[in-house]
């Protein structure tokens, strides 16, 4: 009778076989060490709120957001002017005093093909950058800023994958304005980068500039960018290990460097370059939705990377590096790293046939669903946060930090949670100020965090569209 049920699940789950040969168990739980909150307290401190906005689409599993605030970063002219973007197309300016945001760019005006319909959590507006040169007259980047945003698939034509865009296409587009120092935009635009996307999530993401490279240099001005994995779930394209298109990677582009044949050049220092079916806008791959990522002063580039069912993950960016995705996550082997096994869970990790680059710092689904923004901590105003990599998990609100000072890949440091004041008490922001979840049950917090131009940071929150600064607790 056992050989009969056996032949009877061989012949509905033909992989039944493999799983059952394959003694390697899945980590039940992968991080057992808890996430300890840690004696530095701060306040969250209401700064500015942002109109309310609404989406162009009622989808399915779409939360119910007041605003879909996502970033905050200063205007490097020395104005202290502050710039936020709303995934919903629209671009704000405010400033370190505090004034209320008024709009300056609205991308859903501008006839260039911005399309949020398909997945207004995640496609929209996703991230901008200014040229460091955007206020030295006479530059080549005067006047000049980016924008990543979400494109209709027949509103142009992709450099990648334009033939398998069968939900929408990221863009990055240039903007000139005619005065840097003007509240709204004027000027002229231009679409310099385009690739097709299969499913509606793991979009373009951040957009930025090293600041740490003097001009000069030949990597001063170059254009970072995050691409994911492309959506879905387990990577179906197996994006994460291919170089032949930049999906799942960092992209390094020279946005001023085209000519008559490309709108952008390719800096001769990227670590492709020349190697054969490889996409030469790749500095770094194998990640699976790296929303955002950040630089500290002395260039250092902090990577966020979102993780499937079980880990998040803080990387170092180098150039050329694989971080692993699909095949690991985190410090862990995925199904597919190890084959014969059923997908979503993590397991041990066998010994390595090729070179990864592991996370510096990682949290299991105990602790927290996504990592979100990061930055190291350079301001005044709380001397024990500085030099420290502060970072947020979108969902559950919570804010975690871990010293920057001697951080090592495959060997992750300890985290600690930052003692949070709303409102009066210490609490969480899903707690505090957080909204239904579509995704499960309960609130999320929908936190992002943003830099101000002397380093201090700010907490923005999606359900409420309130930036609160954050500020030294003295309790």
């Amino acid at each position: 009778m056992k050989h009969l049920v056996y032949a009877l699940l061989l012949l509905l789950h033909p992989s039944f076989l493999h799983a059952a040969e394959n003694s390697v168990a899945a980590l039940v739980d992968p991080i057992p060490e808890k996430i300890q909150l840690g004696a530095i307290a701060v306040i969250a401190s209401e700064f500015v709120r942002v109109p309310q906005t609404t989406d162009s689409a009622v989808v399915p599993q779409t939360n119910n957001a007041y605003a879909r605030i996502q970033y905050l970063m200063p205007i490097p002219d020395g104005s202290r002017r502050l710039v936020i973007n709303d995934l919903r197309g629209l671009l704000y300016i405010t400033d370190e005093s505090g004034r209320d945001p008024a709009l300056f760019l609205d991308v859903r005006e501008q006839n260039v093909g911005f399309d949020d319909s398909m997945f207004p959590n995640e496609t929209g507006l996703a991230g901008f950058a200014f040229h460091p040169d955007f206020a030295v007259r006479g530059q080549p980047g005067f006047g000049k800023f980016y924008t990543a945003f979400s494109a209709a698939t027949d509103s142009g034509v992709a450099n990648y994958l334009d033939d398998v865009a069968n939900n929408h296409e990221s863009v990055i587009r240039e903007w000139t304005v005619t005065d840097p120092a003007a509240g709204v935009f004027a000027g002229t635009s231009r679409e310099i980068f385009r690739i097709g996307q299969f499913a509606q999530n793991h979009n373009i993401g951040t957009l930025a500039f090293d600041r740490s490279i003097p001009p000069g240099d030949p990597r001063y001005g170059l254009l970072y960018a995050s691409l994911g994995d492309g959506g879905g779930a387990n990577d179906p394209n197996e994006n994460g290990q291919s170089l032949l298109t930049p999906m799942s990677v960092i992209m390094r582009i020279d946005p001023l460097g085209g000519n008559a044949s490309a709108a952008y050049g390719i800096p001769p220092t990227n670590p492709f370059v020349g190697v054969v079916d490889v996409a030469p806008e790749i500095w770094a791959y194998g990640l699976r939705h790296p929303q955002h990522f950040s630089f500290d002063i002395d260039g250092t580039l902090y990577i966020n990377d979102i993780g499937q069912n079980q880990i998040e993950e803080i990387n170092i960016g180098v150039p050329g590096a694989n971080y692993g995705w699909r095949l690991r996550e985190g410090t862990f082997a995925t199904a597919f790293g190890i084959g014969d096994v059923r997908p979503n869970p993590v397991y041990p990790r066998p010994v390595d046939e090729q070179v990864f680059a592991y996370p510096v710092a990682q949290f299991d689904h105990d602790e927290g669903n996504a990592i979100s923004s990061g930055f190291v901590y350079r301001g005044r105003a709380i001397p024990e946060l500085q030099g420290k990599y502060i970072f947020s998990d979108m969902v559950s609100g919570r804010v975690f930090y871990i010293e920057t000072a001697a951080l090592i890949p495959d060997r992750p440091a300890l985290i600690q949670e930052l003692r949070v004041i709303i409102n009066g008490s210490e609490q969480r922001f899903a707690d505090a100020v957080g909204f239904a979840n579509t995704y499960a049950r309960g609130n999320r917090a929908g936190l992002r965090l943003g830099q101000d131009s002397q380093g201090e940071l700010y907490f923005l929150t999606k359900g409420d569209g309130w930036i609160r600064k954050m500020l030294l607790s003295r309790n």
